[in-house]
C-alpha cells in the first residue's frame, strides 16, 4: 500500500470508530452493583423485609442501611453516625428501618451518601424507556443517571468517571448489606 494522506485519514478513522465501538460495548455492560442489588432485593423478599443494615467494617461510626419497596425502589444511606452503640443495637434487634431513618437524618454532616436504585437493578448509566433515573446524593452534589451529561453542565468523561466511582462504591455498600441479610437467612 502506498503511502497517502488519504490511506492514514482512512487508518485514523477506522481506528476511532473501533475504539467507539469498544466504548458503547462497555457502556453497555451490566453496572458492578447490578447483580448484587437483584440478589439483595431477592433475599429481602425471601425474608420479607423491607429493610437491611450493616456497620461498616472499613471505616469506624459508619452504617449502611436499605429500605426496599418491591420492585420499584432500593433506598441505601450510608453514613457516619455520632453514637454507633445506638446504631449496633439497633441492628442486633433487626430494626433496620429506625437505623436508615436515624442515618438519613441525623448523620454526621458530609458523610452521608444516598442512592435512588430506581429499579432494584444497580446503578444505571442513563435511564431506561420510562425516563425514571438513578441518583447519587453526597454532600450538596445530586447526580441523576440520565446519560445526559450535557444537562449536568460536565463532559461524557466526567460523567462516565462520576458513574463508574457511584457504582463502585454502590456495589461495596451492597455487598455489606447483602452478608448481614445472608447472616439471618436459615442455614447460614
Amino acid at each position: 500500500m502506498q503511502f497517502t494522506w488519504r490511506n492514514v485519514v482512512r487508518s485514523v478513522l477506522v481506528a476511532g470508530a473501533a475504539v467507539a465501538y469498544v466504548a458503547v460495548l462497555a457502556a453497555d455492560q451490566e453496572s458492578k452493583s447490578a447483580s448484587a442489588a437483584k440478589e439483595l432485593t431477592q433475599l429481602l423478599e425471601t425474608a420479607k423485609l423491607d429493610g437491611i443494615a450493616a456497620a461498616d467494617p472499613a471505616t469506624p461510626g459508619a452504617f449502611v442501611a436499605a429500605l426496599y419497596i418491591p420492585g420499584t425502589q432500593l433506598l441505601v444511606v450510608s453514613a457516619k453516625y455520632a453514637q454507633p452503640t445506638l446504631l449496633v443495637d439497633k441492628i442486633n434487634a433487626s430494626d433496620y428501618r429506625g437505623l436508615y431513618m436515624d442515618l438519613h437524618s441525623a448523620s454526621i454532616p458530609g458523610s452521608k451518601v444516598f442512592i435512588q436504585d430506581q429499579r432494584c437493578d444497580g446503578l444505571s448509566r442513563k435511564s431506561g424507556g420510562d425516563d425514571v433515573a438513578d441518583m447519587w446524593d453526597e454532600g450538596d452534589k445530586s447526580t441523576a443517571f440520565d446519560g445526559d451529561w450535557k444537562k449536568a453542565k460536565i463532559s461524557e468523561a466526567d460523567y462516565t468517571k462520576v458513574y463508574t466511582d457511584a457504582d463502585e462504591r454502590y456495589s461495596k455498600m451492597l455487598s455489606l448489606l447483602l452478608a448481614q441479610a445472608k447472616k439471618g437467612k436459615p442455614g447460614s
